[in-house]
């Protein structure tokens, strides 16, 4: 069980620049990954990253996510910081899906 999440000020100021960059002034959402530690129960988000992602506007269930793009950066995210995994995504938007 998680008991306590930690979100460094780095991930929550590179996901208001990703809105801010992709979506500001339209109804899409954009995606990352939170990158980071777990242990007893608590969360410690450090870094992230954003992700391509698409939905489809005819059915907005449908929605396209670049895995390769996901693979490779955290591949290279972890020649930096060898300990941090993923542990969480974000989404922004105009309501939670």
């Amino acid at each position: 069980d998680i008991v306590d999440l930690t979100i460094h000020p780095l991930v929550l100021l590179s996901a208001a620049d990703h809105y801010h960059r992709v979506a500001r002034g339209t109804r899409k959402r954009v995606v990352g990954v939170l990158l980071g530690s777990v242990s007893k129960g608590r969360v410690d988000a450090t870094n992230s990253f954003a992700v391509p992602f698409e939905e489809d506007n005819k059915n907005p269930a449908v929605f396209y996510l670049d895995h390769n793009f996901v693979e490779n950066m955290l591949h290279m995210f972890k020649k930096v910081h060898a300990k941090e995994r993923i542990v969480g995504f974000y989404s922004t938007g105009p309501q939670i899906r």
